[in-house]
């Protein structure tokens, strides 16, 4: 990435090599590769580092677009970005003043938080893990083989880490905190490494 220069200031961000008309010369887009940052610099045209300081997980923060800089005693362009906000963990609700702006009922949901997407992604992994088996209940249930107990346990198994990861879900009380829940650390050895993460793995059947 580089940036285009006019009397020191940025006028253009160019994320690709690409032809350019400078001044009234004409130069190929292969300057890029062919020409030193020195020789690029004479033209108006630096190099452009991204600083990432700021940047958050965008699963979990709305980053800023990034601002970019011309340091002329550095003689460096910098592309920076501004403070990330965090997303919003719980449900927004409408309230009395949407009601009577007549956007929404007031209490109703008006969007959702990360808490029930991650909730919701719980229990459609749990439903994922006890669909290859659905079919010995149903089976059970209109008076054919019963469930083997080892099935039947699994099963339950199954429902109570979901329900149990759920409400560990539930009890944190800001992003960074439900992202902790997600980040595994090696609770092993480098040789004989084993990830583990707070929020625990759903069992399989």
């Amino acid at each position: 990435m580089w940036a285009r220069l006019e009397s020191n200031t940025i006028v253009e961000i160019l994320t690709r090599p690409k032809a350019l008309n400078i001044g009234g010369t004409q130069y190929p887009s292969n300057i890029f590769s062919m020409w030193t940052d020195a020789e690029l610099a004479v033209i108006g045209i630096v190099p452009v580092t991204i600083d990432s300081t700021n940047l958050k997980d965008k699963e979990y923060y709305i980053n800023t677009d990034v601002t970019y800089a011309y340091n002329t005693e550095t003689g460096k362009a910098t592309g920076t970005y501004g403070t990330a906000t965090a997303k919003a963990i719980a449900d927004t609700l409408y309230t009395a003043q949407d009601e009577t702006d007549g956007l929404g009922t007031e209490g109703e949901v008006k969007a959702r938080g990360l808490k029930y997407y991650k909730k919701e992604n719980i229990n459609a992994q749990a439903a994922g893990n006890l669909a290859p088996t659905d079919w010995m209940v149903v089976r059970a249930a209109e008076g054919g083989t019963a469930v083997p107990s080892s099935i039947t346990t699994n099963r339950a198994a199954v429902r109570t880490k979901a329900n149990a990861m759920c409400v560990q879900i539930d009890g944190v009380s800001d992003v960074d905190a439900l992202a902790t829940l997600y980040e595994y650390t090696n609770t092993g050895t480098e040789e004989s490494p084993v990830y583990t993460r707070p929020l625990g793995e759903l069992p399989t059947v």
